[in-house]
């Protein structure tokens, strides 16, 4: 049985790769998911913000409209609880050391500007590869679609330019046409689409009056709307899809696989159930191929897509239509 895949380049020994989180900070962890049976690990973001502040200034975009409440500038979390530029270099040099699969490193951030510089930085260290995590939610009213359109394209220009490792980007899903999107980043050079990432929702504290960050992990029914755009761009750009969002068991990863994506990417599962889960996915999806007799991942990634699926009309207006029409409470 061939569970091999290919990403960015890389050839991995499955599709099971941990997403960037506070688990891959800590080497030992690294080395844990190594022995699961990762066969390639995201480190944990490295922030714009870091960077900025290593260098003594803040982005345009990033202070916008803080200028006029100052309470606003209280609410910026402290960067010591992240890795800071030069830690951050000394993980990916120690992650190389302590394991054998690929590293693939993680910047996190939205404008245009020097803390791009770092990819260089970033494959001096030894990542195999970078994924750029863009984050940005669009606020002024006068800021055009396109304009948040081309920041994505620019950044990533950026930060191909300034590295020579391949470089995947990862993508929210609120954008007019995502087909089009997606290729337009194909076309700018990506070699790697990771869908999606997740916004994070604030709260708010009715006592205190404040906002409050929130986070609750993922369930498999999260991985519906990757699962739905891996199928829909398999076969229509180049770059390789990585499906991230509510992976957490075996028929999930088939699941991915079989839209299109050549790999999952998994965080909150690890939180929940701990890093040796990984290899509880790992036999499972072993054992499911057995079963059906699949002899490899490549034999069945894309083979639900919407390319190749006798009902491609399931992943457009038709699944709506039929969803709100059969259900009966």
């Amino acid at each position: 049985m061939d569970l091999t895949t290919t990403y960015m380049g890389l050839e991995l020994k499955n599709p099971l790769v941990p997403s960037a989180s506070t688990l891959t900070r800590e080497v030992d962890n690294l080395r844990a998911m190594e022995d699961a049976g990762a066969s390639a690990v995201v480190l944990e973001s490295l922030f714009e913000e870091q960077i900025q502040q290593d260098l003594h200034q803040l982005d345009h975009y990033l202070t916008q409209g803080t200028e006029s409440f100052a309470e606003a500038l209280s609410y910026f979390p402290e960067l010591e609880a992240h890795p800071g530029p030069e830690q951050y270099l000394k993980l990916i040099g120690a992650a190389k050391k302590a394991v054998g699969i690929p590293v693939i490193a993680s910047l996190n951030g939205v404008s245009r500007g020097g803390w791009m510089e770092y990819a260089k930085e970033i494959e001096k260290a030894g990542a195999d590869a970078l994924e750029l995590n863009i984050y940005f939610i669009p606020t002024d009213p006068n800021l055009m679609g396109s304009e948040v359109e081309n920041m994505y394209v620019d950044a990533l220009k950026a930060v191909k330019e300034a590295a020579g490792i391949p470089v995947a980007i990862k993508l929210a899903p609120y954008f007019s046409n995502m087909s089009n999107m997606a290729r337009r980043l194909d076309q700018a050079g990506a070699d790697g689409l990771v869908l999606f990432n997740r916004f994070y929702q604030p709260d708010i504290d009715i006592e205190n009056l404040e906002v409050v960050p929130d986070l609750n992990l993922s369930s498999s029914a999260d991985m519906r709307l990757p699962l739905r755009w891996a199928a829909i761009l398999y076969g229509k750009v180049e770059a390789d899809i990585a499906g991230t969002g509510g992976i957490h068991t075996p028929s999930d990863v088939i699941k991915m696989l079989m839209a299109g994506a050549s790999l999952t990417q998994m965080a909150a599962t690890l939180y929940k159930n701990g890093i040796p889960h990984l290899r509880t996915i790992l036999n499972g999806i072993e054992n499911w191929m057995t079963e059906h007799e699949y002899e490899s991942v490549a034999q069945m990634r894309g083979s639900v897509s919407h390319k190749n699926s006798p009902q491609p009309a399931a992943f457009e207006r038709a699944n709506y239509m039929k969803t709100i029409g059969e259900y009966h409470p």
